[in-house]
């Protein structure tokens, strides 16, 4: 299994510079999401916007392998399916996304046993809420790698919907991500 951590979005919503932004502890907020990935025993790729020298040697020395995207400014689906692209042998992707810092190891954990046990997709759900990241089975290869647009992987995980499998988690980062200032008061 392979992560694949998003982290090609300009934070606009955030005022710009989001996921190189420090919380609490002096650390990025992408560092987090690196880090969570990293400990639940995962190689990761980080997918960066061209030329986010900043972000990209924070990942770098959290272990990530950094795969700039240059088609990022298009969307999310790009981005995806950058990652996804740089590590098409896997056994699977577990998609995290760096904005959300808190995801225990343990709940990255129990989405790649989901998918080891043999799930298309599996997704973590916290209080009824489902939330991220996501794994996705290699079988779904092609259909991660032609994905385009701002949409990520919906249209995927619309196709396979009675295929999904729901992994219930007592780990309420699935549900929080930093999309303005304001959001760093739940992520303290």
């Amino acid at each position: 299994m392979v992560g694949v951590l998003l982290a090609a979005g300009e934070g606009v919503r955030f005022g710009g510079g989001k996921l190189v932004h420090p919380l609490d502890d002096g650390s990025a907020i992408a560092a987090h999401a690196a880090r969570n990935l990293v400990a639940a025993g995962l190689d990761v790729v980080a997918v960066v916007r061209a030329g986010d020298f900043p972000l990209a040697d924070i990942l770098e020395a959290e272990g990530c392998q950094v795969m700039p995207c240059a088609d990022s400014v298009n969307g999310m689906g790009h981005t995806l399916a950058h990652g996804v692209a740089a590590s098409r042998d896997a056994a699977g992707w577990i998609v995290a996304l760096g904005d959300m810092p808190r995801v225990k190891p343990a709940t990255i954990e129990a989405i790649a046993g989901a998918l080891a046990a043999g799930a298309a997709i599996a997704a973590p759900v916290y209080q009824g809420e489902r939330g991220h990241p996501v794994g996705f089975a290699s079988r779904l290869r092609d259909e991660l790698t032609q994905l385009v647009g701002d949409t990520g992987a919906k249209a995927v995980l619309q196709r396979h919907a009675e295929e999904i499998v729901l992994v219930e988690c007592d780990d309420p980062g699935v549900v929080l991500d930093i999309d303005r200032k304001a959001d760093l008061d739940r992520v303290l």
